[in-house]
């Protein structure tokens, strides 16, 4: 068994809440079995600030953060990706770059919590379900005996993790919790 890290790429469109929200999560629970980096088709330029505090308090570095487009990683000397994963609609839609060395895909749709207009309480509200969320998708993947699966099987079970109902994952977030 290999063990170098596998190369995950998060996208989004803005690359400033969900997709930073899903690099830390793969960073940390991955556990060194992922090198994860985000990336959005038209990046906003900034990283929202209630998804810095939700990567903070899981104890990921926050201070390299940035919102950047998704051409950087289509070059040749971006880092090799084995996974792409899409976490919002616009960017599922959108025709993604070809990646060099054909990683796996898959579209793990969640709501924008920075598109919520509310107080800050409401808005950390929002951020903190979205966040829940991916973790629960993100813990699922990191999980997987990746080492003893076939390309198929992989691609199958990150399909499936992205098409388990919203509910679901909440349901697993409260198994987890207890």
């Amino acid at each position: 068994m290999s063990t170098k890290p596998y190369s995950i790429l998060i996208l989004c469109t803005g690359n400033s809440a969900r997709s930073i929200m899903a690099e830390a999560l793969f960073n940390v629970l991955g556990k060194g079995k992922f090198r994860a980096y985000s990336a959005g088709s038209h990046p906003g330029g900034t990283v929202n600030p209630f998804a810095i505090e939700r990567c903070g308090a899981l104890g990921y570095e926050t201070s390299s953060l940035r919102s950047k487009s998704w051409d950087e990683f289509a070059t040749p000397n971006a880092p090799h990706m084995d996974f792409v994963i899409t976490v919002c609609d616009q960017a599922a839609g959108e025709v993604c770059p070809i990646w060099p060395g054909k990683p796996m895909t898959a579209h793990w749709g969640f709501e924008d919590p920075a598109a919520f207009e509310g107080s800050n309480d409401e808005k950390r509200e929002i951020f903190n379900k979205v966040y829940r969320q991916i973790m629960t998708r993100v813990s699922q993947f990191v999980n997987l005996p990746l080492h003893v699966l076939d390309s198929n099987a992989i691609q199958n079970e990150m399909r499936a993790i992205g098409e388990q109902p919203v509910e679901e994952a909440n349901e697993h977030n409260a198994n987890l919790a207890k």
